[in-house]
């Protein structure tokens, strides 16, 4: 029987250089997409999954994002004595609860496996989640929850993926399929941003 799936990792550390020049001051992960910052999909996505705990793996200069979950007490209280209920309501949903979040440091930009890493004391055996901010995935049900919902089925470990055009395999990690079960794929290995791309042929 699998373990369930209740915290989530989010690699947070690095310094948003494909955002320049807005990032030069703020984290990428509070810049807005839509209606919304960044990391608010990505905990809005880990909620509906399940996650109750939330480990962020930062690092110098991530002090907005630190606030941003904070419970901003003069804003609610100005906005309930000016009747903003819909906007309170907003507010309040970014609110997180008291020891639901926790902060690791990452004193050295040694890549995303180091990051997580990082987090190993707060996560020991069990199982765990992995979001990384900037990768916004619509879907309904949302990617995490099909993910969860697919590793309580067959267990093991995960990645969610997408095709790409062979022309820019160059620029991902490209897996070496064993076996294609439709949603599911099994993969025996990986390749980091590969020069090229071999196709079988049959004859």
């Amino acid at each position: 029987m699998t373990r369930k799936v209740t915290k989530a990792i989010f690699p947070v550390a690095g310094l948003g250089t494909r955002f320049l020049p807005a990032t030069k001051s703020i984290p990428k992960e509070i810049m807005t997409l839509v209606d919304r910052p960044l990391i608010q999909y990505a905990i809005d996505e880990a909620r509906a999954a399940g996650i109750t705990e939330f480990i962020f793996v930062t690092s110098r200069g991530k002090g907005a994002l630190e606030d941003y979950f904070d419970h901003a007490h003069e804003l609610e209280s100005n906005l309930k004595k000016a009747g903003k209920t819909e906007l309170l309501e907003t507010l309040r949903s970014t609110n997180m609860e008291s020891g639901a979040i926790a902060y690791i440091r990452q004193h050295k930009a040694l890549g995303l496996g180091h990051a997580v890493w990082c987090a190993r004391r707060l996560v020991a055996d069990e199982p765990f989640a992995v979001i990384l901010t900037d990768d916004v995935i619509m879907g309904e049900p949302p990617c995490l929850q099909q993910m969860i919902e697919a590793y309580n089925e067959t267990g093991g470990s995960m990645v969610a993926t997408m095709e790409v055009p062979t022309e820019k395999t160059k620029s991902y990690g490209v897996l070496d399929i064993a076996e294609d079960m439709g949603a599911i794929v099994r993969a025996k290995g990986m390749v980091e941003k590969p020069q090229s791309i071999l196709r079988r042929t049959s004859r």
